[in-house]
């Protein structure tokens, strides 16, 4: 799912993430969804893949262990804030090392073209 929520409004966005984590819960298929929104991300998932820009790397893998089934009370969750800051942490990395004129080239290391 390419950023099925984008044009949502936050309430709506928020309300259809519910939905999709029912229905996932009943199916349990497995389910790629891209987004931009980190608490979107950290919300829905089991395993956030953090891209770098140009060209998409792999930033990050964070696992995310918030219990299930998950609703608005777990965006106040210490847990849910220290995920949403290390996702955060992992896309402002990325866009710093692209603003430097610099590419990732593995997760672990960094040079310069």
């Amino acid at each position: 799912m390419d950023e099925p929520f984008g044009a949502l409004d936050v309430m709506t966005r928020e309300r259809m993430g519910f939905e999709l984590q029912k229905i996932w819960a009943a199916s349990r298929n497995t389910v790629l969804f891209v987004t931009h929104s980190i608490s979107e991300a950290v919300l829905l998932s089991d395993t956030i893949v953090v891209m770098t820009p140009r060209p998409g790397r792999i930033q990050d893998v964070v696992k995310v262990d918030l219990p299930r089934p998950r609703d608005v009370s777990v965006l106040e969750h210490p847990r849910f804030i220290e995920l949403s800051a290390r996702v955060r942490g992992g896309i402002e990395t990325g866009s710093e090392t692209i603003l430097q004129g610099k590419v990732m080239s593995e997760p672990s290391s960094v040079f310069t073209p």
